[in-house]
């Protein structure tokens, strides 16, 4: 799940402490849960392996209406209303939750 535009200075791995550090230079933190709260973007963390050292498997965005949207491989972004709805044999399960002050849109 690593990709190429990993953050500089981060450990490029597939762990938890990872990813933390990766998202945290996009000025997210972990949050406890995947509530929708208004002017704040949420990210769910899957992953697969044994409780505690889970393998990072796949991320999903929570919408401004709080409805939640997947990269699934090389197929088109979906949309799905809750973040355990893609949880299962190929994704693993939600891990952990991260949140950020949403992003202003463009001005123009």
């Amino acid at each position: 799940m690593v990709t190429r535009h990993w953050p500089r200075n981060t450990p490029r791995e597939e762990t938890v402490n990872a990813f933390v550090q990766a998202y945290g230079t996009l000025g997210y933190r972990l949050t406890l849960n995947g509530a929708p709260e208004a002017g704040i973007q949420k990210l769910a963390l899957y992953g697969k392996g044994r409780l505690g050292a889970e393998t990072p498997t796949h991320a999903a965005l929570q919408l401004e209406g709080g409805r939640w949207t997947s990269k699934l491989g090389t197929l088109e972004d979906i949309e799905h209303d809750t973040a355990q709805d893609v949880e299962g044999p190929l994704y693993g399960n939600v891990i952990c939750y991260f949140a950020r002050p949403r992003p202003l849109p463009p001005l123009f």
